[in-house]
């Protein structure tokens, strides 16, 4: 059960504008973004940028869900990067004098946005066609990429997840 009582994401049922080969990358993201937007509740932007044990800071994970779904939604539509796009990438992680948790939050809730219009515009004959992953243009297919972007993003938001909490709690003591 997620932290508002109501079954996690995949055990609402089908989400109607969303292709069915893809309904379960959806409920990834709208899984992430529940749990993440709680997380983040109350968090102080001065522990933002904090490391536990030489691990990712919060900033960083949340610049990374963020760069990480535009960049694989990118390549899934067989585009390359952007300056802006590769830009990003160089700084996530570097702290900024004026970054807000709540901006960061934000962010990412308009990634996964962006990512379900995309999802909803998913041709499902298009899944297995190959796309070109980086500037080596490693061989990916569309599938793998949306896959791989749900996975990844769960992952880090469980680091984040763990960040957090140690961070609040050194916070409280």
């Amino acid at each position: 059960m997620t932290t508002s009582n109501k079954p996690e994401v995949w055990l609402r049922g089908s989400l109607n504008n969303i292709p069915a080969l893809v309904q379960p990358v959806a409920h990834a993201f709208l899984q992430a973004r529940e749990e993440l937007n709680a997380l983040m509740i109350g968090f102080p932007d001065h522990l933002l940028w904090h490391k536990v044990a030489s691990m990712a800071s919060p900033g960083f994970h949340l610049q990374h869900l963020t760069g990480v779904l535009n960049r694989l939604f990118t390549y899934a539509k067989g585009e390359a990067l952007t300056a802006y796009q590769l830009n990003y990438l160089a700084t996530e992680g570097k702290p900024t004098e004026n970054t807000r948790v709540a901006d960061l939050i934000q962010q990412f809730n308009l990634q996964v946005d962006s990512a379900m219009q995309q999802l909803s515009e998913t041709d499902e004959s298009v899944l297995t066609q190959m796309r070109g992953v980086g500037r080596a243009k490693l061989p990916s297919t569309v599938i793998g990429l949306y896959v791989h972007a749900a996975e990844h993003t769960m992952r880090h938001l469980g680091q984040l997840m763990v960040t957090v909490k140690v961070l609040e709690q050194q916070n409280t003591a």
